[in-house]
C-alpha cells in the first residue's frame, strides 16, 4: 500500500500569509512509527530511481534547503534522504559563519558557488537564509559585511530586510529559470522537544559533542527566531521555490514527509533517459554481434 503525504498541509502558499504557530510540530500523518519506517523504505527506492533518470537526463538540478532551530533533526533528515541515493550524483554543504574571503563578497556568493550541477542533487544544511534569520535576530552580524550605508545596527532598518528578501527571491528565480528545482524545508520542532533533545545530548556522553553553550543562548531568543522564520517564509515562498513547514517532533515522520515531497517533485518533472540517435541505435546490433563472437 502506498501512503501519500498531503503536501498542501505543509506548503507555505505564496498568496497567503502564514503563522508559524498554526503548524503542528507533533503531527504524524495518523501513522505509527513502524508503518512510517516501512513507507520511508519504499520512498527511498523510488528516490533512487528518480535520481538515476535525473543524472542521465542531465537537464535539471535539484537544490534542497534545510533550515531549523538547533536539534530539530536536520542532520538526521539529510542522512536518511541521502541513504538511498548514489553519492556520485549528490553533494551536501553545511554552512557555518562566513570566513574573511566570504565576507569580502556579497552574501549570496558562497551559496552560488555551492550550487549543484545539472543532473545532481544538492543539499544545503543551513543556507543563504541565515542572512535573514540569525542575522535578523543578531543584526550586529551584518556589520561584518562592511556594507555602504550600514555601519551601525541602528541603520539596519525595514528597507534593508525588504531588499534582502528581494535579493533572495531574484536569486532563486534566476536559478529556477535556468533549470534548478528548489525545495525548501523548515523543520518545525517545538520548544519542549528541543529541551528534551538538549538534555539527551548532555546526559549521553556519546552525544556531548553535539551540545554547545551557544545552543542555550540562542534558545533564549526562541520568540525572536520564530518571528524571523515567519517573516522569511512569508516573504520568500514562491511558486517556483516553495517553503514547506515540516513537523519535527517525531524524527521518523520528519524524514518520511521530506522524502515523500522530494519524490513527488522528482516524479512531476517527467524526466526520461536520453534516447540515442537512430544511426547509433542501428549500430548497437553490430556491437552486440562483435561482443558475442568474442572468445
Amino acid at each position: 500500500m502506498t501512503i501519500k503525504t498531503n503536501t498542501e498541509k505543509y506548503l507555505v502558499k505564496p498568496d497567503k500569509k502564514i503563522k508559524i504557530a498554526d503548524f503542528d510540530t507533533d503531527y504524524n500523518g495518523h501513522l505509527d512509527k513502524e508503518a512510517g519506517k516501512s513507507e520511508l523504505d519504499r520512498v527511498k527506492e523510488a528516490l533512487a530511481k528518480y535520481q538515476e533518470v535525473l543524472y542521465a537526463a542531465d537537464s535539471r538540478a535539484v537544490l534542497i534547503i534545510f533550515q531549523a532551530m538547533d536539534a530539530a533533526g536536520k542532520d538526521g533528515a539529510i542522512a536518511h534522504v541521502m541513504s538511498g541515493l548514489n553519492p556520485q550524483g549528490c553533494q551536501v554543504y553545511s554552512f557555518k559563519t562566513p570566513n574573511a574571503e566570504e565576507y569580502d563578497h556579497d552574501f549570496l556568493w558562497r551559496h552560488y558557488k555551492a550550487l549543484p550541477e545539472r543532473g545532481r542533487i544538492g543539499i544545503h544544511n543551513r543556507s543563504h537564509y541565515e542572512n535573514v534569520l540569525v542575522c535578523k535576530v543578531h543584526p550586529e552580524y551584518v556589520l561584518s559585511e562592511r556594507l555602504p550605508k550600514y555601519d551601525s545596527v541602528e541603520k539596519i532598518d525595514k528597507d534593508f530586510w525588504k531588499n534582502r528578501y528581494e535579493s533572495i527571491r531574484n536569486f532563486e528565480k534566476h536559478l529556477t529559470d535556468n533549470g534548478v528545482v528548489i525545495l525548501k524545508f523548515f523543520l518545525h520542532v517545538s520548544k519542549d522537544e528541543q529541551k528534551k533533545r538538549f538534555l539527551d545530548r548532555i546526559e549521553d556522553p556519546a552525544k556531548n559533542w553535539k551540545f554547545s553553550s551557544g545552543d542555550i543562548k540562542e534558545r533564549a531568543l526562541w520568540d525572536k527566531y520564530m518571528q524571523a522564520y515567519e517573516e522569511a517564509l512569508n516573504e520568500t515562498s514562491t511558486d517556483e521555490a516553495p517553503w514547506y513547514v515540516i513537523p519535527a517532533d517525531k524524527k521518523w515522520y520528519t524524514r518520511l514527509a521530506v522524502s515523500q515531497i522530494i519524490a513527488e517533485k522528482l516524479e512531476s518533472l517527467n524526466l526520461e533517459f536520453p534516447k540515442l540517435p537512430k544511426t547509433e541505435v542501428e549500430a548497437l546490433a553490430g556491437y552486440k554481434e562483435l561482443l558475442l563472437k568474442e572468445k
